[in-house]
């Protein structure tokens, strides 16, 4: 039997066809892969660093929390005479603001005041046990000046915390708090004279506080937390954290090897994939970044990471890569059957469609190939055009959600101010600016007055549209130039370039003051609140940023001290 040209013709150009597609598909998947995975890898990245600064500001929010406690006057009238003749009444007052505490953070087990004498006894003591609050009576009080947390603490002055490590609760009769991850958040109590009376101590529920972190991630999100060491603190299997506690030590680095460059302290932050083929997804793609864990007491730091299944990330290229195998079956089909067709016409259809998934795979250049055909050229045509729209949407998505992790990592997300991160920056690049042009500047610190006396009478919901008002009465009184920028809670920041008298900047602090005094319309109600404002001049007041904020908290503190509802700008030296 011979066969004719037609056929071998067709028969040679179906095997062409076939072998190019098959290059061109593996190509062009290979590709889509390396892009899907490079995009994940950074978007991965940008939400440790996200989660792990919220995890930052969390510690210093429960760190405020310990130092006003410790400041209250209730808290030195126990601490000093736990057997006076008030001490019920004000034992009872105090249980009250930490039951009160307690109740807007659920992230806490447990808070308490010991005393420096009777051995570290317990003084006052609320804890949390399910979904109720528990005030530990004076007979189940216990002697704590036996742990690190009491008399590390003690040894601490007026206004230092104290962070413990992150540790296993094993303190007898703490409820829900007992067996549970925890860290201790401590405050030494301090009279006028300078004698240490006690310390407050706030026990976080660290699993609490990271489930409350990671609510806004997609759960295919894996959270990894270890301390300095490398021994798992969280990890998806619980069995695998804490295992110092049980005699055994599983560490991070032994599974993610890029870890120990952060240990080491070789780099701040890295993105690695592991291929591990006898899991059930198929290896991971993990991101990590060292955070420094306990301020300036001592140089600790912790490793927090995320991850999530690498099928997650390759899924839309295998599907791409199925969809070019089904066309090359397709082709290989249609080239046989039709001998005399492909050799006129397949050829010159098959290299305009090479030419454009190479261009796309290379520069990710997006060429409509005609799909006017009926035939299955126009068909493979067709699914080409589908799949460069498809792999372009998933990389401009992917894209999108990268811009939305940058901006909310540098804007406060009830305000939309620039938060502590992005105005630290904008502050020094504002003062290296100065310095070099030889101009001045200003910075005032602003903290409404009596805000948490609002928030517990009309609710954080009031609370937060109050806060949100704020910011827009203050960002009407200044320039596009400057920034009002938000560093927590009702503390607020605003940098005015250019000022070249401080008679200019007084006059926008005072214009802030006036508007933040005029009545707020929220949720139906009248509000009424007042400012205690900071001024500081650069370089009068201080010759770089830290020095300079410094100057403005501390100006902001004496307008507090006043009275509030007016402008003090700060008188040290010149």
């Amino acid at each position: 039997m011979r066969y004719g040209i037609g056929f071998k013709l067709g028969l040679l150009l179906a095997t062409f066809g076939i072998v190019a597609m098959s290059i061109v598909g593996y190509y062009s998947y290979a590709s889509s892969r390396a892009m899907l995975l490079s995009a994940a890898q950074r978007d991965l990245l940008t939400a440790t660093q996200v989660l792990g600064r919220n995890f930052q500001s969390s510690i210093d929010e429960i760190s405020g929390d310990t130092l006003l406690l410790a400041k209250l006057s209730t808290t030195s009238a126990v601490a000093s005479f736990p057997m006076g003749v008030t001490a019920d009444r004000d034992k009872e007052l105090l249980a009250d603001t930490f039951a009160a505490m307690l109740a807007v953070n659920p992230q806490y087990f447990q808070i308490r005041l010991i005393g420096a004498g009777a051995h570290g006894l317990e003084l006052v003591r609320v804890d949390r046990d399910g979904d109720r609050l528990v005030r530990v009576q004076a007979a189940d009080l216990q002697e704590k000046a036996h742990y690190p947390y009491v008399f590390s603490t003690l040894q601490l002055g007026r206004g230092q915390v104290y962070l413990s490590d992150i540790t296993i609760n094993h303190e007898e009769g703490a409820h829900s708090g007992l067996h549970k991850p925890t860290v201790r958040v401590a405050t030494p109590v301090v009279a006028q004279d300078g004698k240490v009376l006690g310390l407050i101590v706030i026990n976080l529920d660290l699993n609490g506080l990271f489930d409350r972190l990671k609510s806004d991630l997609p759960n295919a999100y894996q959270l990894y937390l270890s301390n300095h060491w490398g021994d798992y603190l969280i990890h998806p299997n619980p069995a695998q954290a804490f295992g110092f506690e049980q005699g055994r030590r599983v560490f991070i680095q032994e599974f993610f090897e890029p870890v120990t460059a952060l240990i080491t302290g070789k780099s701040g932050s890295v993105v690695t994939n592991v291929e591990v083929e006898q899991q059930a997804n198929h290896g991971l793609v993990a991101a990590f970044v060292r955070l420094p864990f306990a301020g300036s007491i001592d140089q600790r730091f912790v490793i927090l990471g995320l991850s999530q299944p690498l099928e997650n990330v390759v899924r839309e290229a295998k599907k791409l890569g199925w969809t070019t195998i089904q066309m090359i079956v397709v082709l290989g089909v249609l080239a046989v059957l039709l001998a005399a067709l492909v050799s006129r016409v397949v050829t010159g259809s098959l290299r305009s469609m090479v030419h454009a998934v190479g261009l796309f795979s290379k520069e990710q250049v997006v060429s409509e190939l005609s799909s006017a055909r009926k035939d299955e050229i126009g068909l493979l045509a067709r699914s080409l055009n589908d799949m460069q729209v498809t792999i372009v949407a998933n990389l401009r998505e992917l894209n999108e959600s990268r811009q939305a992790l940058k901006h909310l990592a540098q804007h406060d997300s009830l305000t939309g101010l620039p938060n502590r991160a992005l105005f630290d920056d904008r502050l020094q690049q504002a003062v290296s600016q100065a310095r070099r042009d030889q101009t001045r500047m200003a910075l005032l610190f602003v903290d409404l007055d009596e805000f948490k006396a609002i928030n517990d009478t009309y609710g954080h919901h009031v609370g937060d549209l109050l806060l949100m008002a704020a910011a827009q009465r203050m960002e009407d009184c200044v320039r596009n130039v400057d920034t009002v920028g938000r560093l927590g809670g009702d503390e607020f920041v605003v940098l005015l370039t250019h000022v070249e008298e401080e008679q200019d900047a007084l006059v926008v602090a005072e214009k802030i003051c006036k508007t933040l005094n005029q009545p707020f319309e929220l949720d139906g109600r009248h509000i009424h609140i007042s400012a205690s404002i900071g001024a500081a001049i650069y370089p009068e007041h201080g010759s770089d940023e830290l020095t300079l904020a410094r100057s403005a908290d501390t100006a902001m503190y004496l307008s507090k001290e006043e009275g509030g509802n007016r402008v003090r700008l700060f008188e040290g030296k010149k």
